[in-house]
């Protein structure tokens, strides 16, 4: 078993070097949490310990797990869903991100230049050539914003050059549906757009979602696949319940339910709601791309429970849980493509982070003498921090030592122009517990 380490559990290591070790990044990690504390939101009270056996809890006849169960869906499922856990060939445009809604828990001002990218339009027609001259290749191209539509003729161009540029591709448009009508939908058929997303407020009026509805019904009759996407909303269970019977009974093709976040602002309207940020927040701490935010106790809870609704009501449409985890996989796989062909690390198929193996202080030359019996050299000494490196799938030639082994999380970055390979976490295991499915 993997030893998740943090401040409550250090004392569990007897390696003196190792807990030493450990201690950098449980301190990384709590003063992290500290941080949350102080923007204005709390850390929910109940420690998520166990997240891979809660999310595994239906029959496996009835639900699909991917990605490490961070994906979980029944029945349907969009192939750029599918695309997205790689990135590779796939790729998200906006013209925009200027809004007509004011969603408290929108993570666009979080977007790299967001004044200048709201002020301004954004030529994705050119990035969409740019992509082609290089002899690049996708086969998913999406169109989101802020609002699409508050520019629609640029809305249909964008599809359009997507085709005429990439055919094969797959297009997909996000729009809050609010500025759709009949004549843009005949227009994206025209630019034979794939599918169509639209979310749904549960705060909104009832004549505001009922106008919403209908340009989901009239959609449905236009566009090839037509679906919701929307974050689950914590204390939203019984109406999140009853709209997916609706969307069921209407036909679409399938909703994502979307983990709820923090935006890292507008902590007063999440505070006015009681929320609190999950606990923990990451299974890996790092700076990701996707600016969603901190994920909110309770949404994945909820999201769960709505799956396991799907299943009993034998709901006909894809119903799919997209946790703020698999939003972070494409990245984490496509930077560790710079990884070079090195015998020592191993990129895991659970999580795509590379992983590696250590061993501290006086366990060193114990470890040393088994790799030399076995002539085993694929490793490295770091004086500095005492440990010895080694590849994750020699752990079972140790299995006859009383030591404790640290079992590594990378990700590969560029500085500068070089390529270096980052340590984001460390957790401990001992030899004879260990199977490489644990990485």
């Amino acid at each position: 078993m993997l030893l998740e380490i943090n401040e409550g559990n250090l004392t569990e290591i007897a390696n003196p070097k190792f807990r030493e070790y450990a201690q950098i990044y449980s301190r990384i990690y709590g003063q992290f949490l500290e941080h949350i504390n102080t923007d204005g939101l709390e850390l929910d009270s109940c420690i998520s310990t166990n997240k891979t056996e809660q999310k595994v809890r239906f029959p496996e006849n009835k639900v699909k797990h991917r990605n490490n169960n961070h994906s979980i869906h029944v029945n349907w499922m969009s192939p750029a869903c599918k695309a997205c856990n790689k990135g590779q060939n796939s790729a998200t445009f906006y013209l925009s991100l200027q809004c007509h809604r004011h969603c408290y828990y929108c993570f666009n001002p979080n977007q790299q230049d967001y004044d200048e990218h709201t002020a301004q339009q954004r030529d994705s027609i050119k990035e969409l050539d740019q992509i082609k001259q290089t002899g690049g290749n996708l086969d998913y191209i999406a169109l989101t914003g802020g609002e699409p539509l508050l520019h629609p003729e640029a809305t249909v161009q964008f599809f359009q050059e997507a085709k005429l540029k990439f055919c094969r591709a797959h297009t997909r448009l996000y729009t809050s549906g609010d500025l759709l009508d009949k004549a843009i939908l005949d227009k994206l058929e025209q630019a034979r757009l794939d599918e169509i997303r639209f979310s749904i407020k549960l705060e909104d009026s009832l004549q505001r979602r009922r106008k919403v509805m209908e340009m989901i019904r009239m959609a449905k009759d236009i566009i090839p696949c037509v679906m919701v996407e929307m974050p689950v909303i914590p204390g939203t269970l019984s109406d999140m319940k009853e709209l997916l019977q609706e969307l069921n009974t209407m036909g679409i093709a399938g909703i994502n339910l979307l983990e709820f976040c923090f935006p890292y602002h507008n902590a007063q309207e999440f505070k006015k709601r009681l929320f609190r940020v999950k606990n923990p927040p990451f299974e890996v701490l790092y700076d990701y791309w996707y600016a969603g935010g901190l994920p909110v106790a309770g949404s994945e809870d909820e999201s769960l429970e709505l799956l396991n609704f799907a299943v009993e009501e034998a709901l006909s449409m894809g119903v799919h849980y997209c946790s703020l985890e698999n939003k972070f996989t494409g990245q984490v796989f496509q930077q560790n493509q710079l990884a070079d062909q090195s015998k020592l690390i191993y990129l895991s198929p659970k999580d795509n982070f590379i992983k590696t193996a250590k061993a501290f202080g006086e366990d060193i030359p114990k470890v040393m003498k088994v790799f030399e019996t076995a002539n085993m050299r694929e490793y490295e000494v770091n004086t500095d921090y005492q440990y010895l490196e080694f590849p994750v799938e020699e752990i079972h030639l140790l299995t006859g030592l009383t030591v404790e082994i640290g079992i590594s999380t990378n990700i590969m970055e560029v500085r500068q122009g070089d390529v270096y390979r980052r340590e984001l976490k460390i957790e401990r295991v001992l030899p004879q517990e260990f199977h490489i499915s644990m990485v």
